[in-house]
């Protein structure tokens, strides 16, 4: 490990041991609020300093081991020492690894909840179809989980397919496992309709958005208008007997008016709550790609964040395999990932994510 990163856990590591030592001072513990802010601060550096104080103990292990090889004769003993030593140089490669996408940057948006967007992109109803399999496609990795899911608006085409479909997914880690998945999503395959079994490729939009406070995005009421009226929507009956859908447009800052739509429920009030939730997110999402670009971070290091541009990801039906275009791996098995098997993909991106970053932030080794 370089001295570089060795004198940055040690600066971790002192800031945890003077944590320590203030969380013990008597007007510390008699001032809740303080304590709690010193104990958070403590627990997010804790693992980190495990990690560190671990692999010092390794490295000590290590040169006993290295020592006592070299004064040792007998043969058997020579080789449990040989053995030794392989076994901690394995630990103290896995522990540097381990401490270096530690100390990365977290993104701060890592335990949000998302709001997903799916549009059929080129293919017709073909691409109405695809689009709803993604959506089933996330709502079975979400059970998964053990998350929920809430749609906010649906737009059918007719045979079961989603012209768009957007719907929030609550439960934690949700951003830091789905940031991965923005971008046009491509498929191969016969349609269902195709008389002749020739394979027609179609595509749907998949944006992913973290959930924004309200705190966080300043919408103001006069930079945008509400629109309502009679949903159109699945939402069962009765829910198109009212003035329940809400569309609000808003233009201020932006080069085009964003649009959303949420007609789901029956509530004029709960669609209008989403539709800002949905806003403030789509806000959000342009305010940080601009940031990213005028900071001229690398693409390979924004992996996550899902312009909606970019095609990301093949599905070919004939040859049952999904190719990631963003790090050029394939995967077997289209029907298990199609059903919500989705941590192969989503963890060989994020340790190219991760892998990037570091040597973005010459950490890498």
């Amino acid at each position: 490990m370089e001295a570089e990163i060795l004198a940055r856990l040690a600066n971790v590591e002192a800031r945890y041991n003077e944590l320590n030592d203030e969380m013990s001072q008597p007007e510390v513990l008699t001032d809740h609020v303080r304590l709690t802010a010193l104990a958070r601060e403590q627990t997010e550096l804790g693992e980190l300093v495990a990690r560190y104080r671990e692999y010092q103990q390794v490295e000590r292990n290590l040169d006993e081991a290295r020592e006592l090889l070299r004064d040792e004769s007998d043969l058997d003993l020579r080789e449990l020492v040989h053995q030794e030593i392989t076994q901690l140089t394995d630990r103290a490669a896995a522990l540097d690894d381990e401490v270096r996408i530690m100390l990365l940057p977290s993104d701060p948006n890592d335990n949000k909840n998302v709001i997903v967007e799916i549009r059929q992109g080129e293919g017709g109803d073909e691409a109405a179809l695809f689009a709803a399999d993604l959506y089933r496609m996330y709502g079975r990795y979400a059970e998964q989980q053990g998350w929920k899911i809430e749609i906010m608006n649906l737009s059918e085409n007719g045979i079961g397919g989603y012209k768009e479909v957007i719907f929030e997914i609550n439960g934690e880690g949700a951003w830091s496992r789905l940031k991965y998945e923005g971008g046009v999503h491509r498929v191969q395959r016969v349609p269902e309709t195709e008389a002749r079994g020739r394979i027609h490729t179609s595509t749907a939009t998949v944006a992913v958005l973290p959930e924004v406070e309200e705190w966080a995005v300043d919408v103001k009421a006069e930079d945008y208008r509400v629109d309502v009226y009679r949903s159109g929507g699945h939402g069962g009956q009765g829910v198109n007997t009212t003035d329940s859908a809400v569309r609000i447009a808003y233009r201020a800052g932006t080069p085009d008016e964003i649009i959303v739509i949420c007609q789901d429920t029956r509530s004029q009030i709960k669609n209008r709550e989403s539709a800002l939730n949905v806003l403030r997110a789509r806000i959000y999402a342009r305010e940080q790609e601009k940031r990213h670009k005028e900071l001229g971070e690398s693409r390979l290091a924004q992996v996550g964040t899902g312009e909606r541009a970019e095609k990301i990801r093949t599905y070919n039906y004939p040859q049952d395999r999904i190719t990631d275009h963003r790090i050029g791996q394939s995967v077997s098995n289209l029907p298990g990932v199609l059903n919500g098997n989705l941590d192969r993909l989503i963890e060989a991106l994020e340790n190219y994510d991760n892998a990037e970053r570091l040597k973005a932030l010459g950490m890498s080794q």
